[in-house]
């Protein structure tokens, strides 16, 4: 792959990564089954619980690092949430 190639991959990556768990959230909540879901889990748990465990589970699964705090999440689900590199 030339490095044009390898520099703009690694640029869309990395602008996923700021995003990618209000992505998820975004998910949830525009799919009917895991929205029914996580309104159980939010119920038997606390939603704090399930979304924090939700976005330590995003870092974990991709290996990803903080970066910083997103105060304007797209998803209505979630205050905030972490952006990663």
């Amino acid at each position: 792959m030339s490095e044009a190639i390898t520099k703009f991959a690694d640029k869309v990556i990395s602008q996923m990564n700021k995003s990618i768990t209000d992505e998820i959230f975004l998910l949830i909540q525009n799919d009917r089954n895991l929205m029914q879901e996580y309104l159980r889990l939010v119920q038997s748990e606390t939603l704090d619980a399930v979304n924090t465990q939700i976005g330590k589970r995003v870092k974990a699964k991709y290996g990803l690092t903080n970066d910083e705090r997103n105060n304007e999440p797209l998803s209505t689900l979630i205050k905030s949430h972490q952006e990663f590199v």
